[in-house]
C-alpha cells in the first residue's frame, strides 16, 4: 500500500528575474516588476510530499522528523533570508523563477531519501501562485 506523507515549511528570500544576456528592456518586457535591479522578496511556502510503501516494522513511509531535518538543512538553512541570485550557488547562472526553485529543491532533497521513495515539491511564491515538481516526467 502506497501512502503519501507531507511536510510544510517556509522561507523568505529575495530574487530578481532576468537574463544576463538580454537587454534591460527585453528583461523588463518579459519579467516586468520582477526584473527590479534592487530585487524583491517573497514569503515562500513549501510542501514536500514523500510517497512510498508503509514499513511494516515502523508503520512509517518516512519518519517525519527525518524529512523535517532534510528540509531544514537543504532548503531553509540554504535559502531563508538570502538573496537567491547572489547568495545561493545553484542560482548563479539559473534564473530563480518559482519553477527553477522547485526543481532545485527537488534535486537537493531527493538524493537524501531512500531510492524507493517518490517525492513531489509544491512551492507557493504567493498564496495564489504556486508550482509543483515531481521529477522528470516523460
Amino acid at each position: 500500500m502506497r501512502v503519501t506523507v507531507s511536510r510544510k515549511a517556509h522561507f523568505n528570500a529575495a530574487h530578481r528575474l532576468y537574463r544576463k544576456d538580454w537587454s534591460f528592456e527585453k528583461n523588463n518586457d518579459i519579467f516586468g516588476k520582477c526584473n527590479n535591479p534592487n530585487f524583491h522578496g517573497h514569503n515562500y511556502e513549501l510542501i514536500v510530499s514523500v510517497t512510498g510503501e508503509i514499513d511494516q516494522e515502523t508503520g512509517f513511509v518516512i519518519d517525519v522528523k527525518i524529512l523535517k531535518d532534510i528540509i531544514k538543512s537543504e532548503v531553509e538553512d540554504a535559502f531563508d533570508h538570502k538573496n537567491l541570485n547572489i547568495e545561493v550557488p545553484e542560482f548563479q547562472e539559473l534564473n530563480p523563477t518559482a519553477e527553477n526553485i522547485a526543481v532545485v529543491i527537488y534535486n537537493k532533497i531527493k538524493p537524501k531519501l531512500s531510492a524507493h521513495l517518490d517525492i513531489e515539491v509544491i512551492l507557493y511564491e504567493t498564496p495564489r501562485n504556486f508550482v509543483s515538481y515531481s521529477g522528470d516526467e516523460k
